[in-house]
């Protein structure tokens, strides 16, 4: 099994080598969900900016997206590229002392931080359900009265696809959104989701999230959205339960939002792998088929014959 990483890996390689030996850079590239990324020197060489751009930014601003970017990123953040929604800018010029740490390990933190751009965005509206969970838990209704309506928030970081969360007074409900374009996937989707139920019930992973899979009516949590919903028979809901003990520590709450935000993605990534495997078995497999036909075909009955002269004849059977 594979576990898709967090970290750009292109930002990471490209900004260890720029911070070492400044060069002239102008890179674009988009991640495996879309995300777009502008690396460059626009003015000069020891001036690098990194640029992000994801689809769901104004919803993420909404759930505090800008305090988590000033918290992991504070003075880095520059004004934003027209076309981005936020950028990063890193002064490398030592004649003027530059913005970058002193130091070899701060360097490669801030490093790391950067190649984690698209997921300390992403990380806003989780860290903003714990802590209402939280207060929840703190202060919970009087006893008679009508518990507090769930605050959903939802990210819809694809086109057809979202991520809706709802915390609530014991626990945060995670629902992901996912189209299935063709039958295959849906039957693959299905096999590997009910894996997950079933692993729940070995003894080691126990206190694992649970999992539960609706195909085409989505769950109660967020029925009320009504039209916004998908209903069509390629749409799938996928739904995490998780406790406050998924997320009582930073450690804790930092590694459980980096697992699954790349649910969906980790997700269709294995459906695909699976499919090609599978082509790639059948296609030996007809040709070892292939192989056993010509060796079961007769040898050919008709000889043809040349003379010493050169003449060509048949031999009669």
């Amino acid at each position: 099994m594979l576990l898709l990483e967090n970290e750009n890996v292109i930002i990471r390689d490209t900004l260890t080598d720029k911070f070492i030996k400044p060069s002239s850079l102008d890179q674009q590239f988009v991640d495996f969900d879309g995300v777009r990324y502008h690396l460059h020197t626009p003015s000069k060489k020891t001036n690098v900016v990194l640029s992000m751009d994801i689809p769901c930014w104004s919803e993420l601003v909404k759930y505090g997206a800008n305090e988590v970017m000033q918290r992991e990123y504070g003075d880095y953040i520059i004004s934003t590229d027209p076309d981005y929604s936020i950028s990063l800018g890193f002064d490398l010029d030592p004649s003027t002392g530059g913005n970058l740490p002193a130091s070899a390990e701060d360097r490669t933190a801030l490093i790391k931080s950067c190649a984690l751009l698209k997921r300390n965005a992403l990380a806003a509206p989780f860290e903003r359900a714990f802590q209402y969970q939280k207060e929840l838990e703190q202060n919970p209704p009087e006893q008679g009265s009508s518990s507090p309506k769930m605050q959903i928030m939802s990210i819809h970081y694809r086109p057809d696809e979202a991520i809706y969360i709802c915390p609530g007074i014991d626990r945060v409900t995670v629902i992901f959104s996912t189209v299935f374009k063709e039958e295959a996937d849906r039957i693959y989707g299905k096999v590997f989701l009910q894996e997950f139920a079933d692993a729940r019930r070995l003894p080691a992973i126990q206190a694992a999230p649970q999992v539960l899979y609706n195909m085409r009516e989505p769950p109660l949590e967020i029925r009320d959205l009504g039209k916004e919903l998908a209903t069509n028979e390629n749409v799938g809901y996928v739904t995490f339960v998780l406790f406050p003990r998924h997320f009582t520590s930073a450690e804790k709450r930092w590694e459980t939002i980096s697992r699954i935000m790349l649910f969906r993605d980790y997700l269709h990534y294995h459906i695909k792998c699976s499919k090609a495997y599978l082509h790639s078995r059948m296609r030996h497999r007809v040709a070892e088929f292939l192989k056993v036909l010509n060796r079961a075909k007769p040898e050919t009955a008709e000889k043809e014959r040349k003379t010493a002269t050169g003449r060509t004849f048949h031999r009669a059977l």
